[in-house]
């Protein structure tokens, strides 16, 4: 009998839990397997089942035409303006994955439709009394906290991973600038867009000079900001140091003050006719004015000391916090026992810092993997390199992935480049951050 139910539950949603009794729960199942049927129905598939519409899998329901499309991504191409007819590559691949995410979430209500229906059936069988009313209350005594963040579960999904989705496909795809949807239809290509990147040696030594530079880079912009937050830190907690309050809302003062107005401040300073080479030019320190910008070593450099500049102050607010929180005691005991203020700072205060701020160092390193705003706003990814494809001596990957998408419209080659830093991201985060005495005491 408990197959029996699971299998007309399996065919008409509900129909297991009506045997079984339940009649509430049956009807609520029912009424989601009646709004998938309708949602199919209602959006071409009566059409041309009817004879209104002609039939090809173009016109039918939304999870039809959804699987259809994500399966060929079109076979007409809009030949000239005048054309009916014809498909959308790209919205195709979009509306492919947003009904296969839905398809696949009435699947799952399914299957729980199915399961309940059989477990139902054996507790009755064995002499248990239910009932969809106490269902209901056993349900959201056991599952509270699953149903409050399925909301914000779902709109996760529908705002975050479908767009990643989307991208992730893309990079299968030949979607470039010699093949713009609608006049052009898109093509599965399968990994021939990753094997291009190492087969093509221009794409390949950019790819992996742009990666070399941008992991000297994080590491750089992250520990030289959290060094000098540290050591402003230290310097204001000092005993003898007055005016603390000041001294602190003096050096916030980079951090409340947008980045980007920062950035474009400090793109004008350093230009080569900006302030700093005009002081430098009329205090005769320099004859000739410095290439901040247009010379590789200078610019990397430039980069790193900005981002020190507009990334210290959190770090100082950091590390103050958990320095106030150290108790007295501790560095009373390392007075009695002889010890001096950098035994203070070696076995007391350093160890507890880096504990409570590990994780937080280890998103900044992420963080400044792809600080998309730096680059661009301050050097723009330049100076130039012809040895680099569409990419600049300071571009890191994803802004070299701004330029392949925006200026290049190089989509399937960008699309894969993020899947590579997704990868490189997760995997030194994931590992990095596991590794944090703060995560593992947690």
């Amino acid at each position: 009998m408990k197959i029996i139910t699971a299998i007309c539950s399996a065919v008409i949603w509900g129909s297991g839990q009506f045997i079984n009794k339940q009649r509430l729960k049956g009807l609520v199942f029912f009424l989601i397997q009646g709004i998938l049927i309708f949602a199919e129905l209602s959006t071409g598939t009566l059409d041309v089942l009817t004879g209104v519409a002609e039939p090809a899998f173009r016109n039918c329901g939304f999870f039809t035409k959804g699987l259809w499309g994500l399966m060929t991504l079109g076979e007409i191409p809009r030949e000239s303006s005048a054309t009916l007819v014809y498909d959308h590559s790209l919205m195709l691949l979009i509306g492919g994955i947003i009904s296969t995410v839905v398809l696949l979430l009435f699947v799952l209500v399914w299957m729980w439709n199915i399961r309940d229906a059989y477990r139902s059936r054996a507790k009755i069988e064995q002499g248990e009394t239910i009932s969809s009313i106490e269902y209901v209350k056993n349900l959201w005594k056991n599952s509270f906290e699953y149903i409050m963040i399925t909301p914000g579960a779902l709109l996760v999904l529908f705002i975050s991973v479908i767009p990643v989705l989307t991208s992730i496909a893309v990079a299968f795809t030949n979607y470039n600038r010699n093949t713009i949807p609608p006049l052009n239809l898109v093509d599965w290509t399968g990994f021939k867009t990753f094997t291009d990147m190492i087969r093509i040696p221009i794409w390949g030594s950019t790819f992996v000079r742009v990666f070399t530079w941008n992991v000297v880079w994080a590491f750089l912009a992250t520990f030289t900001a959290y060094g000098f937050g540290l050591l402003t830190a230290v310097l204001i907690n000092a005993k003898g140091i007055r005016f603390k309050v000041m001294w602190r809302g003096i050096y916030i003062l980079p951090w409340a003050v947008p980045g980007m107005v920062s950035l474009l401040i400090f793109r004008l300073l350093f230009n080569r006719e900006g302030a700093f080479n005009q002081l430098l030019l009329g205090a005769g320190i320099i004859n000739e004015a410095i290439p901040f910008f247009s010379d590789t070593n200078w610019a990397r450099t430039v980069l790193i000391l900005v981002n020190m500049w507009l990334g210290f102050p959190f770090f100082m607010a950091l590390i103050s916090g958990v320095m106030t929180s150290i108790s007295p005691e501790l560095y009373e005991a390392v007075d009695i026992d002889g010890g001096t203020g950098w035994h203070k700072f070696r076995y007391i205060s350093l160890p507890t810092i880096l504990t409570a701020t590990s994780p937080m160092l280890v998103m900044s390193v992420t963080n400044n993997f792809n600080n998309f705003g730096a680059v661009y706003f301050l050097t723009g990814g330049g100076p130039l390199n012809p040895k680099y494809q569409m990419a600049g001596t300071t571009d890191l990957l994803i802004s070299w992935i701004f330029k392949l998408t925006l200026t290049q419209r190089m989509y399937n080659i960008a699309a894969a480049v993020s899947i590579l830093i997704f990868i490189i991201i997760a995997t030194i985060s994931g590992f990095n951050l596991m590794r944090t005495r703060a995560f593992k005491e947690d």
